[in-house]
């Protein structure tokens, strides 16, 4: 499975993709989408959403995590990072990827064992599960970051869904035989 990780900003939003098989993860690709300040902001969420369209063919992902918005104390700044996050999302559904999103105290868990985890820990971790030569830029590492949440997170996931479905399943036929015996 090839994973498509994503930070999402207004000024710079960071990608991450790695190819997941069994328990091995590998670095394929990473960077960081420099958005310009001096456009207008439609302008500026156009070229989020070229350059994440570009990424995605470039790459080929089979799925992509994305980190979940959180309200800080500036609702301004939250409304522009989730209009840059739109903008992310779009690019995504637009290549008709599956997106699955995680709180970055669900990424930093994953990564680091730790939901307070510092920038840097979270660089360091990401360089030493990819086995990089060097420390990946900050918006970079969050992205792959967000990539190794998602493989680890999504067999869980998986199993987890198959065994609901399997509990509905049983359930379903336990009352069906026990409306026949009534019936």
């Amino acid at each position: 499975m090839r994973i498509l990780g994503v930070d999402p900003g207004l000024r710079r939003t960071g990608f991450g993709v790695i190819d997941v098989k069994g328990a091995t993860l590998t670095y394929v690709a990473s960077g960081t989408i420099i958005v310009p300040t001096d456009i207008t902001l439609p302008l500026r969420l156009k070229v989020i959403l070229d350059n994440l369209r570009q990424v995605v063919q470039d790459t080929q992902p089979d799925v992509a995590a994305l980190e979940i918005v959180f309200m800080n104390t500036n609702p301004a700044s939250t409304l522009l990072l989730g209009q840059a996050r739109g903008a992310a999302l779009c690019a995504l559904a637009d290549r008709n990827l599956a997106v699955h999103e995680y709180t970055a105290l669900q990424i930093k868990k994953s990564v680091v064992g730790a939901g307070r985890a510092a920038k840097e820990q979270v660089q360091m971790m990401v360089q030493r599960l990819l086995m990089l030569d060097g420390v990946p830029a900050a918006d970079s590492a969050d992205a792959l970051a967000c990539a190794i949440c998602h493989a680890h997170i999504a067999p869980l996931t998986e199993k987890l869904g198959q065994m609901n479905y399997q509990t509905r399943t049983s359930r379903g036929r336990s009352r069906l035989r026990a409306g026949r015996l009534l019936g």
